[in-house]
C-alpha cells in the first residue's frame, strides 16, 4: 500500500476534525472547464479574495467526469503546490463548492437561472470555441450544428456538445426566467476572448431564433498567465508526505500568476485584486504579450525541443539550439507587442520562468491542437514582420518545425502538406499565406547550430 492510499482523504470534515473549519461558500460563480489551469488560476484568485466566503464556484468539467468525481469526493477541496526553483509551497484551496460532469446540464441550468449567480467563467481551450478561419463560430461544424438542432427542438437538452451551446442555452433560460444580469468571463488563450465569445453566443442564439442583444449579460475580456504542468503520481505522493492528506485532485503551478481583466460585472464579483488581479480599460496589449511571447515561445520550444529529443520546457531552454530559436522568435514577437505591456520586462521574466527545472512542463502537453495555436500565437508575428518589410524568419522556422514534427510523427498524426495548409492558410493575407506555404514545403533543420 502506498503512502497516499493509507492517508485520510482531504475533505472539509477531515479539516474540521483538525480544527480547520472551512464551510463551503454559496455558489455564485459557474465555471465551464474544470481542469488543472482553472484550479491553479481562477479558483486560487477567488480563494485569496477577502470576501471568498461569499463566492463559491460550481465547476463543470469539459471532456469527462473524472475531475468532478475527484473534487466531489473531497468536498471541492484540493491542494495547490506552488513549485519554485528552491522549493514547494502547499496550500489547500477551498473556493470550489460544487463539481459536476459536463453532462449535468440540468444542474447547470439550475445555476444559470438562479438570481444569486453573478459570474460565469470559462477555460475550455482554443479548440473548445469551434471557430472558423475568420475567428467566428463555425456554424457548419458538426458539433455546433448538432447543438443548434437540439436547441431549436426546445425542451430540456441533456447532451449539448459545445461550451458555446451550453452557455447560450443557459443565458437564454436566464433571460426567460428574469434572473438578472451577470458577467461572462473567458479565460482562454484566444485573441479578444471576451468579444469572440460574445459573437459566438450571438451567432448561435440567432441560429436558434433568439435575440441575444436583449439579454442582460456582459462579456469580460481577460489575459491569464500561470504555467500549470500535468500532475504526476509522484506529485500526489509528495502532497501526502507534506500535508498528511490523500489528495487525488492536487495541482502543480509555478509561483507566478497574472490576471488582467477588462469589462463590467453588473452583479458583482469577488475581490480578485486582493490576489493581484488587475482591472484595466483595454486588455489587448497584455493579451497580445502573453499569447505571442509566452504561448508562442512555448510553441518554439515545443516543436524544436521535441524534434531534438527533449521532454520539458526547461530541458529545451538548456539546449543552445532551442534557446537560440526562442530568442530569435522573441526578437520578432517583442516588436509586435504594444509597448504599454512592457514586453522587454516580460521577456526577462519569461527566461527565469522557463528555466525553472522543477516545473516539469511537458513539451508534448504543449504540442496539442497545434494548428489552432499557431494561428493565434505565431501567425500574427509573421504578419507584423512581413508588413514591416522583414522576413519573419524565426516565426516561419516554428511553422517549419511544426510541419517536420507532424510529418515524421514526432508529435501529432502524420499529415501531408495540403492538410497542414488547410489548417493554417484560410483567411490569411496572400503574402502571409505564401510565406507559410514556403515554410511548410521546406521544413527547417532542427539540428542547426545557434547564430
Amino acid at each position: 500500500m502506498t503512502l497516499a492510499a493509507a492517508a485520510p482523504l482531504l475533505t472539509r470534515g477531515g479539516l474540521a476534525g483538525r480544527g480547520d473549519r472551512r464551510p463551503a461558500p454559496p455558489p455564485r460563480i459557474v465555471h465551464l472547464g474544470a481542469g488543472a489551469f482553472h484550479r491553479t488560476h481562477q479558483a486560487w484568485f477567488t480563494a485569496r479574495a477577502h470576501d471568498a466566503d461569499a463566492w463559491g464556484i460550481a465547476a463543470f468539467t469539459g471532456r469527462g467526469p473524472r475531475v468532478a468525481e475527484q473534487l466531489t469526493a473531497q468536498d471541492g477541496l484540493f491542494t495547490l503546490v506552488e513549485r519554485g526553483p528552491d522549493g514547494d509551497r502547499f496550500t489547500v484551496i477551498d473556493s470550489v463548492c460544487e463539481a459536476r460532469p459536463g453532462a449535468a446540464h440540468g444542474r447547470f441550468i439550475e445555476l444559470m437561472t438562479a438570481p444569486e449567480t453573478a459570474v460565469v467563467t470559462l477555460t475550455v481551450t482554443e479548440a473548445g470555441y469551434h471557430l472558423d478561419a475568420r475567428g467566428d463560430l463555425d456554424l457548419h461544424d458538426s458539433d455546433v450544428a448538432a447543438d443548434i438542432a437540439a436547441l431549436r427542438r426546445g425542451g430540456a437538452p441533456t447532451a449539448l456538445r459545445t461550451p458555446a451551446g451550453r452557455l447560450t442555452d443557459g443565458l437564454h433560460r436566464r433571460h426567460e426566467a428574469g434572473a438578472g444580469p451577470l458577467a461572462v468571463v473567458s479565460c482562454d488563450n484566444i485573441p479578444d476572448n471576451g468579444g469572440t465569445l460574445q459573437r459566438a453566443v450571438c451567432a448561435l442564439a440567432t441560429a436558434c431564433g433568439w435575440d441575444a442583444t436583449a439579454w442582460r449579460v456582459s462579456f469580460v475580456a481577460t489575459s491569464v498567465d500561470r504555467i500549470t504542468p500535468h500532475t504526476t503520481e509522484a506529485d500526489l505522493q509528495l502532497v501526502t508526505r507534506a500535508t498528511g492528506w490523500r489528495d487525488e485532485a492536487a495541482v502543480i503551478a509555478e509561483p507566478f500568476a497574472d490576471w488582467v481583466l477588462s469589462g463590467d460585472f453588473p452583479a458583482g464579483r469577488p475581490a480578485w485584486e486582493d490576489a493581484g488581479a488587475r482591472f484595466v480599460d483595454a486588455v489587448e496589449p497584455y493579451e497580445q504579450r502573453k499569447l505571442l511571447m509566452l504561448n508562442g515561445g512555448h510553441l518554439a520550444l515545443a516543436f524544436r525541443g521535441l524534434l531534438r529529443g527533449h521532454d520539458t520546457v526547461a530541458a529545451a531552454m538548456a539546449d543552445p539550439v532551442c534557446r537560440d530559436a526562442l530568442e530569435r522568435f522573441w526578437d520578432e514577437a517583442e516588436r509586435t507587442v504594444h509597448p504599454a505591456a512592457e514586453p522587454a520586462i516580460y521577456r526577462a521574466a519569461l527566461v527565469e520562468r522557463f528555466h525553472n527545472a522543477r516545473i516539469a512542463h511537458r513539451l508534448a502537453q504543449i504540442a496539442v491542437d497545434t494548428a489552432t495555436k499557431l494561428r493565434v500565437r505565431v501567425v500574427p508575428v509573421i504578419a507584423a514582420e512581413r508588413a514591416a518589410g522583414r522576413d519573419a524568419a524565426a516565426s516561419l522556422a516554428i511553422v517549419a518545425d511544426w510541419a517536420t514534427g507532424i510529418r515524421t510523427g514526432a508529435f501529432g498524426d502524420g499529415a501531408v502538406v495540403e492538410a497542414l495548409a488547410d489548417a493554417l492558410l484560410p483567411g490569411l493575407h496572400p503574402a502571409d499565406a505564401a510565406l507559410i506555404t514556403g515554410a511548410l514545403a521546406a521544413p527547417h533543420d532542427s539540428k542547426e547550430t545557434p547564430t
